[in-house]
């Protein structure tokens, strides 16, 4: 039923998306050195602890393979950018002569079917493999050294939700029980555990956001201030000395890290209202990283 809508956004969609991330990664490229090292420091500075999975993953990825990803991405962008340009055309077929579209004329089941074909047949598999394939390895390393960064947190984690089953166990589930019918009962303990192991996971990770948010602050704090005497340096600002030979770089990113976190305590270590809507892939792989390496334990 919404096989023809949901082409139609994908179709309409997946192109800008393309275009966008191809034109913010190219102005990146053109950005100075310090001045791009200043925009990294502001962003851990007032928003590490708004996501601190992602920014880890990303931090571990420079380690594990970045350029790979990059690589995997560009080619499933092309390749999507092809079957996208493929489906324009086959929407514009008109096999019987007509004069009317041939997808026009057919059902829901026989369009997806016939999409789902054209994709098949156009898709360069080797290249979406190969991609993919890179990706993942890519993952791999990334949440092993996440799992390994952030193991006090699972534990925590882990703990939290066996000491909160207990009780539940013993008091809630036979409530539960009698309430549902017998048919579903197999399910209950399977639901209470998810929704255990979800307020453990909310309980520690809100603790872990904090340390985060704060060793985030004092790191892109130096970063910032180290940036900014870098650039007055270039400038011409003769009473900046050498990193080494002065403390007004720390005093400087003490100051941003004071500021930094009060920014992110302040909104109580969440994205507000609207602009959680318009961060929610970030939203998104941030809770999709923690419940990943919480639960692989």
């Amino acid at each position: 039923a919404v096989a023809k809508p949901a082409v139609s956004v994908l179709v309409w969609f997946l192109p800008l998306a393309i275009s966008y991330c191809r034109f913010l990664h190219t102005t990146w490229k053109k950005i100075p050195y310090d001045a791009s090292t200043f925009l990294i420091g502001i962003v851990f500075c007032f928003f590490g602890g708004l996501y601190p999975t992602l920014f880890a993953a990303l931090q571990a990825a420079k380690h594990s393979g970045i350029s790979t990803v990059r690589m995997a991405c560009s080619a499933l962008a092309d390749e999507a950018l092809v079957i996208i340009e493929e489906s324009k055309k086959d929407d514009d077929v008109d096999a019987d002569g007509d004069g009317k579209a041939d997808v026009k004329q057919i059902g829901k089941r026989e369009y997806a079917i016939r999409k789902t074909r054209l994709v098949m047949a156009k898709m360069n598999p080797e290249k979406v493999d190969s991609a993919v394939a890179s990706i993942y390895k890519v993952w791999l390393a990334v949440a092993a050294v996440l799992k390994i960064q952030f193991a006090r947190t699972i534990n925590m984690a882990l703990g939290i939700a066996e000491f909160i089953n207990k009780p539940v166990d013993r008091f809630l589930r036979p409530t539960i029980q009698v309430v549902v019918p017998d048919e579903y009962d197999r399910w209950v303990p399977i639901v209470l555990s998810w929704i255990t192991k979800s307020i453990a996971m909310s309980i520690a990770w809100y603790i872990q956001t904090i340390i985060s948010a704060a060793t985030s602050a004092m790191q892109g704090g130096l970063q910032m201030a180290r940036a900014l005497m870098r650039m007055g340096r270039k400038r011409g600002v003769k009473f900046l000395p050498a990193d080494h030979e002065t403390y007004i770089d720390e005093v400087a990113a003490y100051i941003f890290a004071g500021l930094g976190f009060y920014f992110q305590f302040s909104l109580h270590f969440d994205v507000p209202f609207p602009f959680n809507w318009l961060l929610w892939p970030f939203e998104l792989a941030e809770w999709w990283i923690r419940w990943t390496i919480t639960k692989a334990d």
